[in-house]
């Protein structure tokens, strides 16, 4: 059936609707990341709005394509939350610009193995990438509970009842919408909570609108913000790791969006998806902002709506890029309460976790060889903890997230044969369902 044309202003609110309900798991990442490496209120404020920004080219790059990248998809980019974990640890371990040096090679990686990954994916089953997703989930947890007390374990009000309640707040009332929400407002129940809960911080004096104040109207993206970048191997290879995961997880939403459609997939369609992701991972790293990947939750929007152009996506793009220029919007989200941030990385990361759980549960654990794999992978990614080493090492043998990954994928191709998905037809269209038929 073909799509029926849609007005602008129609196009305009649905692409409205993708913004927000993709704007709060994109924006949480960079203030997630930014409040781990104790970042100034004005950084905060950059990296928050360059990141909206990139979220609109990024999303460009695959909504309008050509045919050396893009997908042509109705599909929205955005921050993945599976980088928050190594790019912390990279922050903390290096600096700035090594995390961003990581970031620009691995989206080089991307792009130029695009054309290949389709063929590499045998590497990457549910029993692998549901192992690591359960790991980020799990491995993130903690920070979550440490922003409920208030962020600084140091600071004196850590721990509080005000905190504590303001946190609990807004775990309640995302649940709440989850469960009794319906439709759009459904969609974007973590924004909700991110907001209503600043609300009420606000009433308790947890909320300060000093760096809104002092945010300028306009600016202009600026390369290398925080410096050049610098390159060192460990962190490259665990971020070509988690971006190579990213792909993975881009395939589904690809093949998701393509039965909406009611368009097949093709090999050539995947590279030209693939290598739009890595040029936006690149242009992350060269403005300082993160790796960009393919959001899932905007798939259920298309569907919801019955709208199957990429007219509102791109609509989408537009806003997000006009936002990105406006700092003082940016500056907005740098004052939630850090019990607020708390409350909804619980709910998030907990999801993450279950996502991950999900995936296995297509696994045959019949089988104890599938058993072993994911039991080793997730003990060795939530156990390993490597202090004595050289700062190079213990960046990759003590992240859990890296180890996981290391693990399933090796442990998996030494116990399970390969041959049949790497087998499956390109011709096919690669669909997932295809290959149980």
């Amino acid at each position: 059936m073909k799509n029926k044309a849609i007005s602008n202003p129609k196009a305009a609110a649905l692409g409205l609707q993708h913004l927000l309900a993709m704007y709060s798991g994109s924006v949480l990442v960079p203030i997630l990341i930014g409040a781990s490496l104790h970042f100034t209120s004005e950084q905060m404020t950059y990296l928050v709005s360059i990141d909206i920004f990139m979220c609109g080219i990024a999303t460009a790059l695959q909504v309008f394509g050509n045919k050396y990248f893009g997908i042509k998809l109705p599909v929205v980019l955005g921050c993945a939350v599976q980088v928050v974990a190594p790019l912390i640890m990279i922050g903390q371990k290096f600096n700035f610009q090594t995390m961003y040096g990581a970031i620009i090679v691995a989206g080089l990686f991307v792009f130029l193995i695009g054309g290949a990954f389709s063929k590499l994916r045998f590497l990457f089953p549910p029993l692998v990438t549901g192992s690591l997703i359960t790991v980020i989930g799990l491995s993130l947890i903690p920070v979550a509970f440490q922003n409920l007390g208030g962020g600084s374990t140091t600071a004196k009000d850590f721990g509080n009842m005000t905190n504590l309640m303001v946190g609990a707040f807004t775990v309640l009332l995302i649940l709440a919408i989850n469960v009794w929400g319906k439709g759009f407002l459904h969609s974007i129940a973590i924004l909700v909570g991110l907001i209503a809960g600043t609300v009420l911080g606000g009433f308790l004096g947890l909320v300060s609108f000093q760096p809104v104040i002092e945010a300028s109207w306009f600016h202009v993206p600026t390369p290398f913000y925080f410096g050049v970048p610098q390159f060192e191997w460990s962190s490259i290879v665990t971020m070509i790791l988690i971006s190579m995961t990213s792909m993975v997880e881009s395939t589904g939403v690809f093949f998701a969006l393509g039965d909406i459609v009611g368009r097949k997939i093709e090999a050539d369609d995947l590279k030209r998806g693939y290598r739009a992701e890595g040029l936006a991972v690149m242009l992350g790293g060269l403005f300082n902002t993160f790796p960009y990947t393919t959001f899932s939750q905007n798939v259920g929007l298309v569907q919801l709506s019955g709208i199957k152009t990429r007219k509102p996506v791109i609509f989408s793009a537009i806003f997000l890029v006009i936002l990105g220029l406006l700092p003082k919007i940016g500056a907005l989200a740098t004052i939630i309460p850090a019990p607020v941030l708390g409350g909804a990385m619980l709910v998030m990361f907990g999801m993450v976790a279950v996502q991950g759980i999900r995936m296995l549960q297509q696994v045959d654990f019949d089988n104890d060889k599938n058993l072993l794999v994911a039991a080793i992978s997730i003990g060795l990614g939530l156990g390993v903890t490597v202090q004595f080493l050289p700062k190079t090492i213990q960046l990759l043998f003590g992240s859990g997230i890296l180890m996981t990954s290391l693990s399933a994928v090796l442990l998996n191709w030494l116990f399970n044969s390969p041959r049949r998905t790497q087998e499956m037809s390109v011709d096919e269209g690669l669909n997932e369902r295809d290959s149980d038929k």
